[in-house]
């Protein structure tokens, strides 16, 4: 092509077809831009899609993500409920149960004390954003905004309040280790029962305070993956 243009020339200006061949150059000059245009332009349409592309892809990640941690932030929460109508049991009937009914007192403060979950979130998909410098060139800027408070703030509060729950699951734990090994309570007198009640009330505080968060956590991912 560059050759066929090139004899062009060449004739016009053995030819003696001076305003011809500045008219024919200037053609030319002209084509070349168009060309180099429709370059860009298909090249910021690639581009374009491409990021489109890795928006959905986020987008779509994200939601994956979110839809499991609510279904852990559930069970949870469900594991949480169950353990909170126990403590109201055994806050308002401790005594009673210890000299009249041990083996239901044994069996609720055995599901009280054997097991507490806490909460860490998927972060694959929006670290790798992060990593990739992505997150401002997306054009859903409600989604990056509310996606970023949720990872950098909400989530960052519960991670910091999981270990203070665990800490004083394990407080527990390891203070009615004997409790939680034979499945009894030990002979206790009146003062030590108040000090198992002052424990239990503590944990059970430190997990409504952690309820709390995940009920935050769990109404910003409802509105991210509806």
């Amino acid at each position: 092509m560059i050759k066929f243009f090139r004899k062009i020339r060449q004739n016009l200006l053995m030819e003696n077809k001076t305003g011809k061949y500045f008219k024919y150059a200037i053609g030319e000059i002209v084509l070349v831009v168009i060309g180099i245009l429709i370059a860009l332009q298909i090249n910021t349409w690639n581009d374009s899609r491409k990021q489109n592309i890795l928006e959905d892809d986020f987008i779509n990640g994200i939601k994956n993500d979110l839809k499991q941690d609510k279904e852990y932030i559930l069970m949870i929460l469900n594991i949480n409920k169950e353990k909170d109508s126990i403590y109201e049991i055994i806050n308002s009937d401790l005594f009673d149960l210890y000299d009249n009914n041990r083996s239901k007192l044994d069996s609720l403060l055995n599901q009280f004390i054997a097991n507490s979950r806490t909460f860490y979130p998927a972060v694959g998909t929006f670290e790798a954003a992060i990593s990739g410098n992505d997150l401002g060139k997306f054009k859903n800027k409600f989604f990056s905004t509310a996606t970023t408070k949720l990872y950098n703030s909400t989530y960052t509060r519960l991670n910091d309040n999981a270990k203070n729950f665990d800490d004083r699951f394990y407080y527990l734990v390891k203070k009615y280790s004997f409790e939680r090994r034979t499945g009894h309570i030990r002979e206790m007198n009146n003062n030590q029962l108040t000090e198992l009640l002052d424990d239990l009330f503590y944990y059970s505080k430190a997990m409504k305070y952690y309820d709390n968060l995940l009920n935050d956590a769990l109404a910003e991912i409802n509105i991210l993956i509806k």
